[in-house]
């Protein structure tokens, strides 16, 4: 198992502060979750039921009809790489990485390409994944450039897959289209931006022969009821999405600026992180930890991944940390 962000208990266990008492800003995930309605007792009781709406509430919020539901955009990850027979498939790195990890244990060759590297080491691969914006750096791909590779990579019968699970803030830059084409894959989840990463739920967004190849090898039932409930509130509340938006975009940039202060200038970020390279930054992760704060950690390269708090009480306590001169 790969390491991932909010190990609460781990660090509790290692660091002696109950989990109740941590910060956690490991995850990314929006501190101010969708705060979802009452479930009912017949959505616990019942099988998960096709046509209740789930799939026309995320045709309307994407902006497209070919939407597969899964069970977390995790599930996808695990089950495209057994779609294809073994090729070459360039990852991005450094990035999430699951994707590499579940297109190695297919059978693939995977070729870590850096995000400016991606040119050279193109002709040579038969799928390319990529995530928009890049989970740790931030970085952006204009949507020019992955249309062009797209094009490239479907005429040879290839895949361009992107992992929009952190695009929410800047939707405006998603692949997302009316006709998902052949040779797109676009995955998008309600883990981050909708704070929901419990309710697990996430979608496909590609051509039909694709999403009747995914459905076929995930089975029935891949949502619970509730979980499918839960989304479908989520992504129809226009109301919640717009005010959610423009509070990340500032506090996005208010963390940018407290790292500046604190001598620890972002590399890169979104609208839910900020990323922070530094030599020290074990260092940083561990006296952090040692306050109760939890940050991501990344050996290559050596950085920090910083989530946004959610209150002013939160912004202050990171605040007081970083100034502490042991940590810094």
């Amino acid at each position: 198992m790969l390491e991932h962000g909010g190990q609460l208990r781990a660090a509790a266990a290692q660091y002696g502060i109950p989990v109740n008492e941590w910060l956690d800003l490991s995850t990314g995930i929006n501190p101010v979750p969708y705060t979802p309605p009452m479930i009912s007792g017949d959505a616990w009781a019942r099988l998960p039921q096709n046509g209740d709406g789930l799939e026309d509430a995320a045709a309307a919020y994407y902006g497209t009809h070919d939407v597969l539901p899964v069970a977390g955009s995790q599930a996808a990850i695990l089950a495209l790489p057994q779609l294809r027979a073994p090729g070459r498939v360039g990852v991005l790195h450094p990035g999430y990485a699951e994707h590499a990890q579940a297109w190695r244990s297919a059978g693939h060759q995977v070729v870590p390409i850096q995000a400016d590297d991606v040119e050279r080491q193109f002709a040579g691969i038969s799928v390319l994944v990529l995530m928009n914006p890049n989970n740790p750096t931030g970085k952006i791909f204009p949507q020019g450039k992955l249309r062009e590779w797209h094009r490239q990579l479907s005429a040879r019968g290839g895949w361009l897959v992107v992992d929009e699970a952190f695009i929410e803030a800047t939707a405006e830059t998603s692949l997302a289209q009316a006709e998902m084409p052949e040779g797109m894959i676009v995955l998008r989840s309600l883990g981050k931006f909708f704070g929901l990463a419990g309710a697990r739920v996430g979608f496909v967004l590609a051509h039909a022969a694709v999403r009747s190849a995914l459905r076929r090898r995930l089975g029935p039932w891949t949502l619970a009821g509730p979980s499918r409930l839960v989304a479908q509130a989520a992504l129809r509340d226009r109301a919640w999405h717009a005010t959610a938006r423009l509070r990340l975009a500032e506090d996005g940039l208010r963390l940018g600026q407290l790292l500046r202060d604190s001598a620890l200038p972002p590399s890169g970020g979104c609208g839910l992180f900020q990323w922070a390279k530094a030599e020290r930054a074990p260092l940083l992760h561990q006296g952090l930890a040692r306050c109760g704060i939890l940050t991501r950690c990344f050996a290559e390269p050596s950085s920090l991944r910083f989530g946004l708090p959610g209150c002013d009480a939160d912004w202050q306590r990171l605040r007081n940390a970083l100034d502490q001169e042991h940590i810094r």
